[in-house]
């Protein structure tokens, strides 16, 4: 897992990826603390982590989408697959890489509120917390964009896929209040949320007597409880794109509240996409 550790850093810092991302990173970190902090006068550094974590929807398929699907294109997976390190080693690897790039911009504008503290009160237990929320949050969504790119060997449709992703994420919370909440929409959405994951598994194990079996227990559940108990889908869309909404999370502590569920809910975004991550490259090893 070192070797590969070791590799992936010095192939994102002989290329221009890495550099571009903590460039536009540490940039962005600069124009907003100028705009919020020293122009605007604001006491709390989270008004400038809060606006840079939009701009993940960029950022993360600028690190993650040549992570596994250029290796895919060249071949040169097969290399991967036949060295003596597992998939599980491998793939860590891989991540604890981007992660640490990640941490790198992190280090460094962890000195941003001392040097505000220069100019007036800077609550620092806040500004820390945001900054520590912006790093999980990030890490989850270089776990997702790292797991779409192993499903594809183009660079674009994994740049373009982490996109749609991260932007759904940013928009769940908004989407949620635009909705009916009525419970035969809740139905059809989970009978299509069932197709989509059978369609998934059948991608990732070419099985088609599970997926099979796997789409007739989730639609043989989901009408048996509407049929005996349909009030429990009144509110379910709500609930459960309040679920798939990572940012809004992250919003309580832009306003000083701090969620140690917040943390524990994008550890969790990040165990399950790394391990769906080694679940497919070991399908395609041994496929």
């Amino acid at each position: 897992m070192l070797a590969v550790y070791k590799k992936e850093m010095r192939q994102a810092f002989t290329s221009i990826f890495g550099y571009i991302f903590l460039t536009f990173l540490l940039a962005l970190f600069g124009i907003y603390t100028y705009i919020y902090n020293l122009k605007l006068g604001y006491a709390s550094f989270a008004y400038a982590v809060s606006s840079v974590s939009t701009f993940f929807l960029f950022l993360v398929p600028m690190l993650t989408m040549r992570c596994l699907s250029e290796e895919k294109k060249q071949k040169t997976d097969q290399l991967v697959f036949t060295s003596p390190v597992s998939i599980t080693g491998i793939i860590l690897g891989k991540y604890l890489a981007l992660v640490s790039i990640l941490f790198f911009a992190v280090v460094i504008v962890s000195a941003y509120p001392f040097v505000l503290s220069k100019y007036g009160s800077v609550n620092m237990k806040v500004a820390y917390s945001n900054l520590g929320a912006f790093f999980f949050l990030g890490c989850a969504y270089l776990a997702i964009g790292m797991f779409l790119s192993a499903l594809t060997e183009s660079q674009i449709v994994a740049a373009i896929t982490t996109i749609i992703v991260i932007l759904f994420t940013l928009l769940a919370d908004v989407m949620k209040d635009m909705i009916p909440s009525d419970h035969s929409i809740s139905v059809i959405v989970i009978a299509v949320l069932i197709l989509i994951l059978v369609v998934i598994s059948f991608v990732m194990m070419r099985n088609i007597i599970l997926s099979v079996v796997l789409a007739v227990a989730g639609f043989g559940v989901m009408i048996g409880t509407y049929i005996s108990k349909p009030a429990l889908y009144d509110g379910f869309l709500t609930k459960l794109l309040g679920w798939f909404s990572l940012v809004s999370r992250f919003e309580d502590f832009q306003y000083g509240l701090f969620d140690p569920t917040a943390f524990v809910y994008y550890f969790s975004i990040t165990v399950l996409f790394v391990f769906l991550t080694i679940q497919a490259i070991k399908k395609r090893r041994w496929s």
